[in-house]
């Protein structure tokens, strides 16, 4: 049996409701935002998007949950997940994709799963 040399975070990081952060976020761990992010959301772990939450930026993660908005690509490697109230307005690059009725989409889709590569820097590396 192969041992990776990458710990699996479990850290979860919540932005909450009235936050609003400028810049780019780059993490090993979950995230969940109920706040706004105006910039960038790179991680190797899940990120969930709550009903007030909003991001303006690129999102590239390994599973995505939306119910609130993204205004921006979204890369996942595994699943995306557009809820009842979501809105995401920019094109998506996924293996998997799971929409409720209700859900707002307007841009491009790609699941050729090929193009769904998860690409996070090391926070030492990132600008």
């Amino acid at each position: 049996m192969a041992k990776s040399n990458e710990m699996e975070n479990h850290t979860i990081n919540l932005i909450g409701t009235g936050t609003i952060i400028e810049g780019n976020i780059v993490s090993n761990g979950d995230i969940r935002i109920d706040g706004n992010l105006k910039g960038n959301l790179t991680t190797k772990g899940k990120v969930i998007i709550g009903d007030t939450g909003k991001v303006s930026g690129e999102v590239n993660c390994k599973n995505f949950e939306v119910e609130g908005s993204v205004d921006g690509k979204v890369i996942v490697a595994e699943l995306l997940s557009l809820r009842a109230k979501s809105k995401i307005l920019g094109d998506i690059i996924t293996s998997k994709l799971a929409i409720e009725p209700g859900a707002v989409f307007t841009g491009k889709c790609d699941m050729s799963g090929s193009n769904a590569t998860l690409n996070v820097a090391k926070p030492s590396e990132s600008k």
